[in-house]
């Protein structure tokens, strides 16, 4: 089994409102799409890894019809590793084979993607699997179990780049046709860009 994680504890300062609940052109909150690409791409459970305070973000969660759990994350101001620290508490039992980590500012990564990391994950059995479009490197990345103790050891500072660095020679890059593993959006601009209107009022 392999769950996925969905970051969504920052404090969104760059775009002046939370990153998880802003809608995509159909109306779906980024946390919403990512759930369910998650979802359909074949991991075991989606986890949402939010601070505790952030009652809309749980409100949302709450209202997916999908196996997601929000997941309380009292140290998010150390840096995103302590979201993925947070979803191996829960996560890491028998059975469990890695976890496959996004940030939720990255909404359009697909089903399909998901998939193909998953299946690329368990053929190689390799540490680490990230997806890469153009060459570039991207998310989802799934990390094995083999893994797990370096990233509980890791120093929030670096956080999991510091893992990935440490496997350079071991990873597998799955080059996929989806944009969407790129397609970052931190501000306004970026997300008038992406979906061709202003970010909502």
């Amino acid at each position: 089994m392999v769950p996925g994680l969905v970051i969504a504890s920052g404090s969104s300062s760059r775009m002046g409102r939370s990153k998880a609940l802003l809608p995509v052109p159909d109306g779906r909150t980024f946390v919403r799409c990512l759930s369910e690409a998650l979802w359909s791409g074949g991991v075991a459970e989606v986890l949402v890894a939010g601070r505790p305070e952030d009652t809309a973000l749980r409100t949302e969660v709450a209202r997916l019809d999908l196996p997601v759990r929000f997941v309380e994350n009292g140290d998010a101001d150390r840096g995103p590793l302590m979201s993925i620290l947070a979803g191996l508490l829960l996560a890491d039992h028998p059975g469990v084979h890695g976890l496959l980590v996004t940030p939720v500012d990255l909404p359009l990564v697909t089903a399909a993607t998901v998939s193909a990391l998953l299946a690329r994950f368990h053929s190689t059995k390799a540490p680490i699997v990230r997806a890469v479009h153009g060459g570039a490197h991207g998310h989802p990345v799934v990390f094995s179990r083999a893994v797990f103790g370096e990233l509980r050891g890791a120093d929030p500072a670096l956080g999991a780049k510091a893992v990935v660095r440490a496997h350079a020679d071991t990873l597998v890059n799955l080059e996929v046709p989806d944009p969407g593993v790129l397609t970052d959006i931190d501000t306004p601009d970026e997300y008038e860009r992406v979906f061709g209107r202003p970010v909502p009022s």
